[in-house]
């Protein structure tokens, strides 16, 4: 297929997209570059450009006549969207309808959607299953959700095939270090690590150290990047069959807390982590840990890389040859 890629050079579309590339498709990006990274566009055409543009995304799907889109275009701090909600309705709200009326207008077509798993709040029942209740206590999730439920009414009304990936914590990197992750500022935990087990920060602070865990921190279920990218192969593969999908996670079932991860770090590095301890931080629930047996169900998918160990390594590698560290 041909297969228009929103967002394929941020972190997860850029893996996604050289995923895509793999299995034989034909891929476009669309990227405002806002926070991605031409660099990171290996695979095909970059098309700069912005979702919310009707007239551009019109003009693409004319031009290049793709036959799925894979979203992953917005915006994803969950901390930015609490000082700056309207931001995050416009660039993951708005700017999703308007792509979705530009593709219903030009012709429905298969339509995969980076969800997350923060569209369920803070969990009752661990581990998390789709008919878990959804009550976000952030916009950021608050958008995903809305987008969601935007996408089943364009499914029952302009016929559009969709599908929801609810990721849990993407991370690792490209196994053959050609991609990464690499944000400003970093919002998520492995990087952070990583960065201060090389000196290029001082620390990296632990938020919350009185959780009802094994050792008082967070749990978070943690998935490669590489596996998120092989389930959005597999997602377009069973939508192009006609399969009704709707939304589904995407973790290992398995969780690790922010001491494991330090220790982790620590093990592949040969270096110590500094770390202070700071406050929890508000909406951050104890432990996030998929089910994800429906994904195994509806499109096969079982992650093949998300040890802790494979996950820590292909980071290590990816930052320290960035970083241009020689340990």
């Amino acid at each position: 297929m041909r297969v228009l890629v929103t967002g394929g050079a941020g972190y997860v579309g850029s893996h996604a997209a050289k995923a895509l590339a793999l299995d034989g498709h034909e891929v476009i990006t669309l990227d405002n570059l806002s926070t991605g990274h031409a660099w990171a566009v290996k695979w095909g055409p970059l098309v700069r450009g912005d979702v919310g543009d009707s007239q551009s995304v019109l003009q693409i799907l004319d031009e290049y006549q793709p036959d799925a889109v894979v979203h992953f275009a917005g915006s994803a701090y969950v901390g930015e969207s609490m000082t700056a909600p309207g931001r995050y309705f416009e660039n993951n709200v708005t700017n999703s309808l308007r792509l979705l009326e530009a593709i219903v207008t030009d012709g429905a077509r298969p339509f995969v959607f980076s969800s997350s798993c923060a569209v369920y709040g803070i969990p009752h029942v661990l581990p998390i299953n789709e008919d878990a209740p959804q009550t976000p206590v952030n916009p950021y999730a608050e958008s995903k959700l809305m987008v969601e439920r935007a996408l089943r009414w364009y499914g029952e009304i302009h016929g559009l095939p969709w599908a929801a990936l609810r990721y849990f914590n993407a991370a690792g990197a490209d196994e053959k270090g050609q991609l990464g992750e690499l944000h400003a500022p970093e919002p998520h935990l492995i990087p952070r690590v990583i960065a201060a087990a090389t000196g290029r920060s001082e620390s990296v602070e632990i938020f919350g150290t009185d959780y009802p865990t094994r050792d008082g921190t967070a749990i978070r279920d943690y998935v490669h990047v590489s596996d998120l990218a092989d389930a959005h192969v597999r997602t377009l593969a069973r939508l192009e069959t006609g399969m009704e999908i709707g939304g589904f996670n995407l973790g290992t079932g398995n969780g690790f807390t922010v001491l494991e991860v330090i220790v982790a770090v620590e093990a592949v590095a040969g270096l110590s982590v500094p770390n202070i301890e700071a406050p929890r931080r508000p909406g951050d629930p104890a432990e996030l840990v998929a089910d994800a047996s429906r994904a195994a169900t509806v499109i096969g998918w079982r992650p093949q890389s998300s040890s802790l160990e494979s996950i820590v390594s292909s980071a290590w590698e990816w930052h320290r040859t960035r970083a241009g560290v020689h340990i």
